[in-house]
């Protein structure tokens, strides 16, 4: 304990008390709601305190990790060593006629309903992943046909090196669920998104269905990282889950959806390793099944207990 008290006084100037802490339970700050603690969070909400917070972590060799808003992660039981940095405090959203320009922090649904709010269209796609806008341009997080990479323009991040730096669409070489910002490990700080001009109302009805459609289709009662797996090229991983009957199976608290067999849930008091276990026992089942290798597309991090 006295070791994470000294790692709080390294960034006790550059942060407010409310900023940093100790011990936080990882499973508060991720939506699949399971994970040990994190020895110090900060929750920054200037970009100088990013890059600062890492330096200090380099220069006394402490492990870091970034996150958004934890939509796509899984804390394992025993927690994470060194500093979690938190990026959900940065949420500056400004519109400058057909470009949005939005801070990592802010939220995807937050940035779909500004466009909405000022008829502009290619969002929509957008209005119901549970992500941030750092985490979205981080993976080219997509749903219902659309994704980030048809409507960015750019992006400013921290480059590994700690420096500021703008990459252009192309740059940032947005794949399926990657981009060179993932590749090269660094921080995205803000992106603009070029949309249309567009008819309010249709705009509205496009949400509008979108939503319908995810509140049928997804479990969203239930704590989950959105899709298991990553789609494998040629199938659906649904499917092939469902087709190897494993469609509400259940290990521990965790369960593959009843609603939707690509979601694996926390159907109450999961703990991470009931979820990792039943991911390994879904890859395997698969695997023997279809011969077909399912990949995680959920982030896995931390140390078992």
């Amino acid at each position: 304990m006295g070791e994470v008290l000294d790692l709080k006084n390294l960034f006790s100037n550059i942060y407010s008390k409310d900023e940093v802490k100790i011990n936080a339970l990882m499973k508060e700050h991720i939506n699949f709601e399971v994970g040990g603690p994190a020895d110090i969070l900060l929750i920054p909400s200037k970009v100088e305190q990013i890059i600062e917070s890492i330096k200090i972590c380099k220069e006394n060799n402490i492990p870091y990790f970034v996150m958004g808003n934890g939509s796509n992660l899984l804390v394992k039981d025993g927690g994470i060593r060194g500093v979690v940095i938190k990026l959900t405090g940065l949420t500056n959203l400004e519109v400058n006629e057909e470009e949005i320009k939005a801070d990592c922090g802010v939220m995807l649904k937050e940035l779909s309903d500004k466009a909405l709010e000022n008829s502009l269209t290619g969002l929509e796609f957008a209005c119901g992943i549970p992500g941030s806008v750092g985490g979205a341009v981080f993976m080219n997080a997509g749903a219902y046909n659309g994704e980030i990479k048809n409507v960015i323009k750019e992006a400013q991040v921290i480059t590994s090196s700690g420096e500021i730096v703008t990459l252009s669409k192309d740059e940032l070489e947005l794949g399926y669920r990657t981009s060179k910002v993932m590749k090269d490990n660094s921080i995205v700080i803000n992106a603009t998104f070029k949309l249309e001009k567009g008819n309010k109302e249709e705009i509205k009805e496009t949400i509008d269905d979108l939503t319908q459609k995810r509140e049928e289709k997804q479990p969203l009662e239930y704590p989950s990282a959105g899709s298991t797996f990553k789609r494998p090229e040629g199938y659906f991983a649904g499917k092939l889950i469902q087709d190897s009957g494993l469609k509400g199976y259940s290990i521990g608290g965790a369960a593959v959806s009843s609603k939707h067999s690509g979601f694996v849930i926390n159907k109450g008091n999961a703990t991470a390793k009931d979820i990792l276990d039943l991911i390994a026992y879904i890859q395997e089942k698969v695997k023997k099944q279809f011969g077909v290798e399912l990949h995680t597309e959920v982030r896995i991090i931390g140390e078992d207990l």
